[in-house]
């Protein structure tokens, strides 16, 4: 997976743009990814992971009265996320992740339920919902994998046309 990641960095630095992260469910990871590559911290930031819904509001930005209304799982929650940490952590870019890895639903969305975002500059504001099938360590590798891939597309690599349901979901 550290391709992708290798790929965004480059791209970010190229740029002369930098890059903070929130996750959820990932819990993490894509932090870990993007820190793998040697030179990340050219680019990287950092990265706050809001595990709980009331960091998601108080470190982030997020209206509680979204989360209360449609819960974490949400692609307002994701976007608002992105944008938080951006702000948070003062960078160009900020991306997100917010879904279910399992083993149980969460606020009445199915297991495999992922939104990854994007928040950038210029008014940049992307979100994709994801339904992964999988244990959760199968669904958290592929929310990775998936938002460094949105990242690439509005970063302007082309990052192959992979599909971000290539592990079966519907």
């Amino acid at each position: 997976m550290t391709s992708g990641a290798a790929r965004v960095l480059r791209r970010l630095q190229e740029r002369g743009e930098t890059l903070a992260v929130a996750e959820s469910l990932t819990g993490g990871l894509v932090a870990a990814e993007l820190t793998s590559v040697p030179g990340a911290s050219r680019s990287f930031r950092g990265s706050v992971t809001a595990y709980a819904t009331p960091l998601k509001r108080d470190l982030l930005g997020v209206d509680g009265g979204l989360l209360a209304e449609r819960g974490a799982v949400d692609p307002d929650v994701a976007l608002a996320m992105a944008a938080g940490v951006r702000r948070a952590l003062g960078a160009d870019w900020g991306v997100s992740t917010t879904g279910v890895a399992g083993p149980d639903p969460q606020d009445g969305k199915a297991v495999g339920t992922v939104h990854v975002a994007v928040s950038g500059p210029g008014g940049v504001r992307k979100v994709a919902e994801l339904r992964l099938n999988g244990g959760r360590t199968d669904i958290r590798r592929e929310s990775v994998r998936s938002l460094l891939e949105l990242l690439s597309g509005e970063l302007g690599e082309n990052a192959g046309a992979q599909d971000t349901e290539q592990n079966g979901g519907n």
